[in-house]
């Protein structure tokens, strides 16, 4: 079966505050404020697009300008969009978000989007949008019954799934979600509230202990931990592989999206059947390139591998599906 990514998830409308200087959190901060298209499944999805992966995208949005305006980008970025349903209000999020003078995450505040219509959409046509799919990517914790739903409809159809957290509730409540995913990928604040450790302050190699014990707990197939600036680790239990992937040197703009950015590039080598230790070098990269970018994800993403010695392995695979 021929590749068609499948991502499931959520729109959101970021709200971005640069601090010009040095931030205080209880004080007044002189800076820029800019409107950007966000959310962790709108990411993902633009960026498997970008990184030239037929991409199918099922979601909700507002009809409105600012609906249309990101229904457009998402079209123009090669998106299948046409499982994007769009309704009255709430049907994408807002994410309100400072940023200190590093380009770091300072604050943030979530307003979610109402998840009946996505709901509703995965009951109407899930079964038959799944069935042309060849790899699920799931935002995971939107509900507990859209999470559920989901897997069910992917093992029923024998995809493999790749998650990656929104928040965490579901998770926490429900670990059994995880067993058999084929690649679980989240943050170290996210891995030590799953793990009841403080990976944060850990050294490299007793995360990666922790990692594989967690991973052959839970029973996914894979599992990789970023840790901002110091890289991330990783470990396939299938090949019983673990190891540590240093970051690409950056000129830091805004490390918002870095994590999707991450997650896409690593994701998009597993689909193209690489092994997991090449991909996290294709997830850091693509992040690399984020973090270079003021939006949460690279606009020149498409031109940027066609040119990149990295990408060079599966370049003809690439451009060839382009």
């Amino acid at each position: 079966m021929s590749i068609n990514a499948t991502v499931i998830g959520t729109i959101f409308m970021d709200c971005k505050g640069s601090a010009q200087g040095t931030y205080r959190p209880t004080g007044r901060n002189l800076g820029s404020i800019e409107f950007v298209h966000g959310g962790v499944a709108r990411n993902v999805a633009e960026n498997l697009a970008g990184l030239l992966l037929p991409t199918t995208f099922i979601s909700s949005v507002d009809r409105s300008g600012v609906g249309d305006e990101i229904l457009q980008r998402l079209h123009s970025a090669g998106v299948n969009t046409k499982y994007i349903r769009s309704v009255d209000s709430q049907g994408m999020g807002m994410w309100l978000v400072v940023l200190d003078q590093n380009g770091d995450l300072a604050g943030s505040i979530s307003q979610m989007p109402r998840l009946d219509v996505l709901s509703a959409l995965l009951d109407e046509q899930g079964a038959s949008i799944l069935s042309e799919s060849s790899h699920i990517i799931l935002e995971l914790d939107l509900n507990e019954t859209i999470t559920k739903k989901a897997l069910q409809m992917a093992k029923e159809h024998a995809k493999p799934v790749y998650g990656i957290p929104g928040n965490l509730d579901v998770i926490r409540n429900n670990i059994e979600i995880l067993k058999g995913m084929e690649c679980f990928i989240c943050n170290d604040i996210e891995a030590g509230q799953l793990l009841s450790q403080d990976i944060v302050n850990m050294k490299i190699p007793a995360i990666e202990k922790e990692l594989v014990r967690y991973t052959k707990k839970t029973g996914l197939q894979s599992m990789v931990i970023t840790l901002g600036s110091r890289g991330a680790v990783y470990y396939d239990r299938q090949e019983n592989i673990s190891g540590y992937q240093p970051v690409f040197p950056v000129n830091m703009i805004d490390s918002t999206g870095a994590g999707d950015a991450f997650f896409s590039g690593t994701i998009m080598g597993l689909i193209h059947q690489m092994p997991l230790s090449e991909s996290v070098i294709y997830g850091s990269q693509v992040a690399a390139w984020t973090i270079e970018s003021r939006e949460s994800t690279c606009p020149e993403l498409s031109a940027r591998i066609k040119k990149e010695p990295l990408f060079k392995k599966i370049q003809k695979e690439l451009l060839t599906r382009a």
